[in-house]
């Protein structure tokens, strides 16, 4: 798996890439991971309906191929895009899905933070409170997108929205929680559990 840390970035264009590099790849390609931190935008999946977002302040809405209903993206919250064959690793979307929450999760539990699942709603949530979202492609047993973690960010442009369709979730950080880890070290925490978790290389 080669590893990108890309930076701060914006949606659209990161968007393009990664449904390129999808479209052009095979079964010997290797599988991708890209970290980075999005420009403020708020992205709808597929199956988003417009009622879930109330006031868009200025900020730009894009409708996107991922599932799932309307998130927010800004600074301060780690992407983590998985360009990941499903198909070589021989697992499905849903198992993907739950790989990803469970490195969450371990990430979380290593720094003190006690957080979990839900079968109704694909996410991370402490205490009824949503710190990661995931949303996924799959073309081709090809997977992209993922999933993003908020770790110190301002959370205001979640209330805006119903974020994932979810009425009135309230969205937290790692801030909130006093929980201090930069945003590098949240990058490599974060690679290091989900390689621990899909035994990966």
């Amino acid at each position: 798996m080669i590893t990108r840390d890309l930076g701060l970035v914006d949606f659209q264009p990161t968007f393009e890439a990664m449904q390129q590099f999808t479209a052009q790849r095979d079964e010997n390609s290797q599988d991708e991971l890209w970290l980075l931190e999005h420009s403020s935008v708020f992205t709808q999946g597929l199956n988003g309906k417009a009622e879930h977002i109330f006031d868009t302040q200025h900020i730009p809405v894009i409708k996107t191929d991922r599932g799932g209903q309307v998130t927010y993206h800004g600074p301060g919250q780690l992407i983590a895009y998985t360009l990941f064959d499903l198909k070589r690793l021989n697992i499905g979307v849903r198992a993907m899905v739950s790989h990803l929450e469970n490195s969450v999760i371990v990430l979380l539990e290593d720094l003190g933070v006690k957080a979990q699942a839900r079968s109704d709603a694909p996410g991370v949530y402490v205490d009824n409170c949503k710190i990661a979202s995931l949303g996924l492609r799959v073309k081709r047993g090809f997977c992209y997108h993922g999933l993003s973690l908020n770790i110190d960010m301002d959370l205001m442009p979640f209330s805006y929205i119903n974020p994932c369709g979810l009425v009135g979730m309230e969205m937290i950080d790692l801030k909130g929680l006093a929980i201090e880890i930069t945003m590098q070290q949240a990058k490599q925490q974060f690679v290091s559990v989900l390689k621990a978790q899909m035994q990966l290389k």
